[in-house]
């Protein structure tokens, strides 16, 4: 049986919807401050990943925000700051998502939630999305103390899904994340949004077994 593993943060969940919110507080900047944050957040991920420190993914989110107000200039309260983090548990779902779910879940395709999030904020932010339903389960690395693209956290995806690695597919826009789960066994899809960004030439040697430009062609692979 084939499962699916869908990672959350840039695949089903748009993380430059913070963009909105960073207008009122940083002005012009808020693009480029969505964009460093964003950097920062998984740069220190795979850091503390390197290194065996674990420090969960709302903790490097927070490091990541007061780095980019450094970094920028941006003076913001700590009540600022609160709002920041509140509005990343309440990000918006793509617009093609919805609908490609709802054909994977009437195609009877158990689906997963897999992501570097802990599990509670996932819980908040996918029934904010109105994805939840649709997920057969949320599958964290805070179980396993590290993050992507450890081959520890793909081996407990698999278990969790109760599948094979062959059979378990991941979905995901983030290019690491892919070479990750080949890496692992896993198979992949790379939801591949932005045509701009290509694979490092040495990461073909992990590249997905199938590509799509848009969320929809996912139900189209998988459902007949």
């Amino acid at each position: 049986m084939t499962a699916l593993a869908f990672d959350v943060y840039g695949t089903l969940i748009d993380t430059a919807g913070v963009t909105t919110s960073l207008r009122s507080l940083v002005g012009d900047k808020a693009s480029q401050f969505s964009d460093l944050w964003r950097l920062k957040q998984l740069e220190y991920t795979w850091r503390y990943g390197l290194m065996g420190t674990y420090r969960n993914f709302r903790v490097c989110t927070r490091q990541a925000l007061d780095l980019c107000c450094q970094h920028l200039g941006c003076e913001l309260s700590d009540q600022d700051k609160a709002v920041l983090m509140q509005n990343y548990l309440e990000l918006p779902v793509f617009d093609d998502v919805q609908e490609a779910l709802q054909r994977l879940k009437d195609g009877g395709i158990p689906m997963y939630a897999f992501s570097n999030g802990v599990p509670e904020d996932l819980e908040k932010l996918l029934k904010h999305a109105q994805i939840i339903d649709f997920m057969d389960g949320i599958i964290s690395v805070d179980d396993k103390q590290t993050f992507k693209p450890d081959p520890a956290t793909y081996l407990h995806c698999v278990d969790k899904t109760g599948t094979s690695p062959q059979e378990t597919w991941l979905v995901s826009s983030n290019g690491f994340d892919v070479c990750g789960a080949k890496a692992a066994g896993m198979q992949a899809m790379w939801v591949h949004r932005n045509p701009g960004i290509k694979f490092d030439h040495w990461e073909v040697e992990f590249k997905a077994d199938k590509e799509v430009l848009k969320f929809g062609q996912v139900a189209d692979y998988f459902v007949n």
